[in-house]
């Protein structure tokens, strides 16, 4: 907690195409692009789906495709997004190679739970603008969105929600404890997995490690 990072240029997020595809082979060139981005915009200190352009309505739900990627979809389903916060591991004091990323867990006080950083859509807000909005509010970090990751399909309270994720990198920023989130850890995979309080994020944690090239845990 209270660690700096320096200050970049943020591209600006509606520019970006969030519907960017590579390929996700360890070792490929998404996972060296998303190294090169880390190391960039970070200190070294410390199977996705196709994003459609859909906002929600005022209370956060939308009619739109399903998990299928069809018109599944239902009135009332709870739109969210968020994204897999992580920099690099940094060098191994032997030299031989790098140490497995560092990965961003939040401890929300009102459930008492461990989890990646995530919320709700906000009226006419798309998923990318939520995902970049939520890792601000819940951190303090601004983030640079990388690659897509599965997204999540589940019941919340008897309403069927879909949550959509990216990989992510800090670009500058600060965290601070505030009313929905007072603790923020950065561990190794095999940590953040085990201090993940629903068992779902755990294969985000996968994903994005085999994004990287990281073998999964």
């Amino acid at each position: 907690m209270g660690e700096r990072l320096r200050a970049e240029r943020q591209p600006d997020p509606r520019r970006a195409d969030p519907r960017t595809s590579a390929s996700a082979e360890p070792g490929g060139s998404l996972a060296r692009r998303q190294l090169r981005e880390a190391k960039k915009h970070g200190p070294r200190t410390g199977s996705g789906h196709t994003v459609a352009p859909d906002s929600a309505a005022a209370d956060g739900s939308v009619s739109g495709p399903g998990p299928g990627g069809g018109s599944a979809g239902r009135v009332g389903t709870v739109l969210a997004a968020g994204a897999v916060l992580w920099r690099p591991g940094g060098p191994r004091r032997d030299g031989s190679g790098e140490r497995k990323p560092r990965i961003a867990l939040i401890h929300r006080p009102k459930y008492d739970d461990w989890s990646l950083p995530k919320g709700k859509l906000r009226a006419g807000e798309t998923p990318w603008q939520a995902a970049l909005r939520e890792v601000e509010e819940e951190t303090g970090l601004v983030c640079r969105l990388l690659a897509p990751l599965p997204a999540q399909y589940y019941l919340a309270q008897g309403r069927p929600k879909e949550v959509r994720y990216w990989a992510a990198v800090p670009v500058r920023g600060e965290f601070r404890p505030n009313r929905e989130v007072d603790r923020m850890k950065w561990l190794k995979p095999a940590k953040a997995r085990a201090k993940l309080t629903h068992a779902r994020d755990r294969e985000l944690i996968d994903a994005l490690l085999a994004q990287l090239g990281w073998p999964a845990g």
